[in-house]
């Protein structure tokens, strides 16, 4: 999916895994890792498929709901209550769906991939570390990510009119929701590119699990509309949590009643995306391997 399918090309040395140990080596490697936040970077900008589908999309869809769905009118949490615009409704949701994207699709496919066609075989027979390697693709997940965001943020401004918070407060809570949510996803991409068998069944393993995701998490259809126990599911995965959180931070207070509690839960928010980030983690360590499955 993206270009960094190369042989080994901007990796750089470090000493054998045997003879590193101390300081020094540890900064080798991290080092390594962040030069190879360039190189997946490039990697990622130069491949259409994966900028359209992973980095535009959110934005894509947000013009595609705004532009569809206005006539209906504005959106309110009840009668008394603050009314926004649809755009401004959606927005925090692609927001949500963005980070999803940029880290557990992207990923997952990337490194699916790269396991397939031999790629991540030959990575293991350089000195490159594992821990350079992943920090390489969390860092682009970040890099990605936050240029998503500040795009998205900035055509719902300027294009679509949809006005952005002002309190401090709010954009508080944006950042530490956002740096969570590309953090976790990152980690999640990583473990879920162990599932698909080969490079060539990683999207269609993949991307039907991002889209029910998306479809169940209130992010294409308002969460207080979905039934009970559809919602029950959705908070057992991250999604629903970071796009609650991005509704805190982006719609007026009165529309914490159409939340699954009628609270922001902020709390609750910060201790799924952690749990989740944990699994991410322990799993990617688990499962990785340079070799695919079945070699």
């Amino acid at each position: 999916m993206s270009a960094t399918t190369g042989t080994g090309a901007g990796v750089g040395t470090r000493a054998p895994m045997s003879a590193a140990s101390g300081p020094g080596a540890r900064r080798g490697v991290l080092a390594v890792g962040a030069s190879r936040i360039g190189y997946e970077v490039k990697g990622y900008f130069r491949s259409p498929d994966a900028v359209f589908f992973t980095f535009l999309f959110p934005l894509i869809m947000l013009g595609i709901f705004t532009a569809a769905f206005s006539a209906s009118g504005d959106i309110s949490a009840g009668p008394g209550t603050e009314s926004i615009s649809v755009g401004a409704y959606y927005l925090p949701g692609m927001l949500a769906a963005g980070m999803l994207l940029s880290g557990v699709q992207n990923l997952a496919v990337d490194i699916a991939t790269e396991k397939g066609d031999g790629t991540l075989k030959r990575l293991g027979g350089t000195p490159l570390s594992p821990v350079s390697y992943f920090l390489g693709k969390i860092g682009h997940v970040f890099v990605t990510g936050v240029l998503q965001a500040a795009l998205l943020l900035l055509v719902a401004a300027t294009v679509f009119g949809i006005a952005l918070p002002t309190e401090p407060q709010a954009w508080g809570t944006f950042a530490w929701v956002f740096v969570l949510g590309v953090g976790t996803s990152a980690l999640l991409g990583i473990a879920l590119s162990s599932v698909p068998r080969s490079g060539k069944s990683a999207t269609a393993v993949v991307i039907p699990i991002v889209l029910v995701l998306q479809f169940i998490s209130g992010v294409y259809i308002q969460f207080s509309q979905l039934p009970e126990w559809m919602q029950n599911i959705a908070s057992v995965f991250p999604l629903k949590w970071m796009a609650q959180g991005m509704r805190a931070a982006f719609l007026p207070d009165d529309f914490k009643v159409m939340e699954q509690n009628q609270e922001w839960d902020l709390g609750w928010v910060a201790v799924a995306l952690l749990a989740w980030l944990v699994i991410g983690l322990v799993v990617s360590r688990l499962t990785f391997r340079w070799n695919r499955r079945d070699a």
